[in-house]
């Protein structure tokens, strides 16, 4: 039986991606993105309230995805699927998508006044932080995708040795313990990091996704408690947005705690409402799901893209500059998503299964 809380809840985190990526314009800690318009604390908020639980929770998702998938494919069907659906978009987005990023972020960033086609050799060898803001080499928001490959074929071998040696291992956990799950998050969220991207912590979170989350009885547990859950993981965030982005001071160890508090939380919460509350297959949820992957895939292209059009129009009113390339992004990117999904070759480029022009 299909948990549709899981493909609702990877929708509604998806959509949260197009805010979250304008904000990053203004981000006030100095990190690269492809358009810099300045530093607001506001808008740097954003970032910090969603950063510590939007990438854990998909990885997570995707864990207990891939335990409902091996039930119904066999390890080769599964690495086949993975292929398809992670490594064709891969490799498509980032030669035809990111170049275009790059190319936007190098004319804005440092003044590059060569033509799109000649900056494709930027591209592909000036090789510096890989967030493609000076023109390099990125893989944009598709290092996803590279990273949940990885990790998928990684974790399908520990799946299988699993299966082999301890054959009857069960993942029903006490309440106590699927909160101390939470522990060693910031422990390993250094370990084999690129870019703030730790392989080794997504990996985890996929591995108990897989063999925690993905039993009903666990869930049920969680959905009982799930507010209380929820207001632990808004006081840590509050808490986490006043000392790293308000208080001007830097609070160390206590940032970070309350950071990964807020991520771990929130996840909890977010599974327990989900379950409780999004586990149905309405017309707007089964849309969402079918356009979900188009949409990761194609919205950060629209939004630079927009952003940088309209950069000099609302360069003076950064509310308009943020709010304007948002609207517009979305509805561009639910159009080219509807027609990515209906063309078959456009499809299999963006790794969605192509549908019928019937919505219904």
């Amino acid at each position: 039986m299909r948990k549709h809380y899981i493909d609702n809840l990877r929708s509604l985190v998806i959509l949260l991606l197009i805010p979250y990526h304008a904000a990053q314009a203004w981000n006030t800690w100095g990190e690269p993105h492809y358009l810099m318009f300045g530093t607001s604390r506001t808008f740097s908020s954003i970032i910090v309230t969603f950063s510590p639980f939007i990438m854990p929770l998909l990885f997570l998702l995707a864990g207990m995805s891939t335990r409902f998938a091996l039930n119904k494919r066999s390890a080769g069907q599964y690495i086949l699927e993975r292929v398809k659906r992670l490594i064709v978009p891969l490799v498509f987005g980032t030669l035809v998508f990111v170049p275009v990023m790059t190319y936007l972020a190098d004319k804005y960033n440092y003044g590059y006044d060569g033509s799109f086609f000649a900056h494709y050799k930027v591209f592909f060898t000036k090789f510096t932080d890989f967030t493609g803001a000076d023109g390099g080499f990125s893989f944009g928001q598709f290092w996803f995708l590279l990273y949940l490959f990885v990790i998928s074929v990684i974790c399908l071998g520990i799946i299988l040795l699993q299966k082999k040696f301890i054959p009857k291992a069960k993942g029903n956990v006490p309440l106590w313990l699927i909160i101390l799950l939470g522990l060693p998050l910031p422990f390993i969220g250094g370990l084999l990091e690129v870019g703030g991207k730790s392989l080794v912590l997504f990996a985890y979170l996929f591995l108990i996704g897989y063999y925690v989350f993905a039993n009903d009885e666990v869930v049920e547990k969680i959905k009982r408690v799930k507010f209380i859950f929820l207001a632990i993981g808004l006081i840590s965030c509050i808490a986490n947005v006043y000392m790293f982005i308000w208080s001007g001071k830097s609070f160390g160890v206590f940032n970070t705690a309350a950071n990964y508090i807020t991520g771990w939380f929130m996840i909890l919460a977010l599974i327990g409402i989900g379950k409780d509350h999004i586990d149905g297959n309405g017309k707007i949820s089964s849309y969402l799901s079918r356009i979900s992957f188009a949409f990761f895939g194609l919205h950060f292209i629209i939004l630079v893209v927009m952003q940088f059009l309209m950069a000099g129009i609302f360069e003076n009113n950064r509310f308009l500059l943020f709010l304007i390339p948002v609207i517009v992004s979305y509805a561009l990117t639910f159009a080219f998503s509807e027609i990515f999904v209906r063309i078959p070759p456009l499809s299999f480029l963006i790794g969605v299964k192509p549908r019928s022009g019937n919505l219904n």
